[in-house]
C-alpha cells in the first residue's frame, strides 16, 4: 500500500507530485491521457505565470512534467474509473490494475462542455473542434467561427487570426467575460469580427462543415467552427464519496480538504473563484500539506 495516489497530471497533479517527493512520500500519479498539462497544452501563450513572461503551454505544461520526473515522481498512464473507501485505506480501480494508498489526491481538470446542437456531433473532426491550437492549421487561410465568451474563447480567437482569414466570435451576450486584456486584443484585431447576442442552433455542410445557423435567422459561411462554451469538471468517479456543488465540482477550501477524510483536491475541479495555472500549482502543494497533516494525525 502506497501514501498517496495523484490522479490527473496537469498543473495541480504535477506541483503535488513535486511536494509530495520532497515530502518523501511513496506515491505515484495516474494520468489517462498520453501526456501531462492538462488544459495549457491547448493554451497558445501563458503571461501571467510568474517566471514565465511567455510561453507557450504545450512547452509549459512539458517543463513542469520534466521537473515532477526528476523530483522522483512515478508515473502510470491509466484511467480510474472508480474509487471506494475501505477501513484504513483508499482502493483505486483502474482499467488495468488497482491501487491501495493511504490517502487520495484528486486533480483530473475539466473538460470542454459541446453546444448539444444540431450537426455538433456529425460534424466533429469534419470542421468541428474543441481546441484551436490542435486543430487550426487546418484552416489556414479559411474562415471559421468561435463560439464563447470567455478567456478561453478569446485565447481561441487571437490564435485563429493568426492562420486564417477571418474570425467570427459568437457569443449569446452583448459583452464578453474574458479578462480585460484579451477583450482589447480582440477588439483590436482587424481579422475578427465580434457577433454578439446569438445563439448557434445548426452546424450545416457536406462532407465537412459548411455554414452555421444563428438564432436570429443569420447564416453565416464558415469552414469550420471551434466552440469554447465552458467545462465540465471531471468528478463524475468520486461523486459518491465526497460533496460536489451543484455544478459537479468538489467542495473544498483552500485546505484542499473534501468532505471524505484522506481525500483531497486540488486545481480546476475543486470550488473555487478563480481557475488558473497558479492557483492550480497552489493547490497541488496545500492538498500535500493537507495529506502529511492527516499522515500525523493518524500515525499518532
Amino acid at each position: 500500500m502506497r501514501d498517496l495516489v495523484i490522479i490527473g497530471s496537469g498543473p495541480a497533479g504535477l506541483s503535488a507530485a513535486v511536494y509530495a517527493s520532497n515530502a518523501c512520500m511513496d506515491f505515484v500519479v495516474i494520468e489517462k491521457y498520453p501526456m501531462s498539462g492538462g488544459q495549457i497544452l491547448n493554451t497558445e501563450e501563458v503571461n501571467n505565470y510568474l517566471g514565465f513572461e511567455s510561453a507557450d503551454g504545450f512547452t509549459l505544461g512539458q517543463t513542469f512534467r520534466n521537473h515532477a520526473e526528476k523530483s522522483g515522481a512515478t508515473f502510470i498512464n491509466d484511467e480510474v474509473v472508480a474509487i471506494s473507501k475501505k477501513e484504513n485505506c483508499f482502493e483505486i480501480n483502474c482499467h488495468n490494475e488497482t491501487y491501495l494508498s493511504k490517502a487520495v489526491i484528486v486533480a483530473t481538470g475539466v473538460t470542454r462542455k459541446q453546444l448539444q446542437v444540431k450537426g455538433e456531433t456529425e460534424f466533429a473532426g469534419k470542421g468541428v473542434s474543441y481546441c484551436a491550437t490542435c486543430d487550426g492549421n487546418f484552416f489556414r487561410n479559411k474562415v471559421v467561427a468561435v463560439v464563447g465568451g470567455g478567456d478561453v474563447a478569446c485565447e481561441d480567437a487571437l490564435y485563429l487570426a493568426n492562420v486564417c482569414e477571418k474570425v467570427y466570435l459568437i457569443h449569446r451576450r452583448d459583452t464578453l467575460r474574458a479578462a480585460r486584456y484579451l477583450q482589447n486584443r480582440v477588439f483590436d484585431n482587424e481579422k475578427i469580427e465580434f457577433v454578439p447576442n446569438a445563439n448557434v442552433v445548426e452546424i450545416k455542410g457536406g462532407a465537412t462543415v459548411e455554414s452555421i445557423s444563428l438564432d436570429d435567422g443569420t447564416e453565416l459561411q464558415i469552414n469550420g467552427i471551434f466552440i469554447a462554451v465552458g467545462v465540465k469538471p471531471d468528478t463524475d468517479f468520486v461523486k459518491a464519496l465526497a460533496d460536489l456543488d451543484e455544478q459537479g465540482f468538489i467542495v473544498a477550501d483552500e485546505s484542499c480538504k473534501t468532505s471524505m477524510d484522506g481525500m483531497f483536491v486540488a486545481g480546476d475541479i475543486r470550488t473555487k473563484p478563480l481557475r488558473q495555472i497558479s492557483t492550480a500549482v497552489a493547490d497541488g502543494a496545500n492538498a500535500v500539506k493537507s495529506a502529511e497533516d492527516y499522515f500525523n494525525r493518524n500515525d499518532s
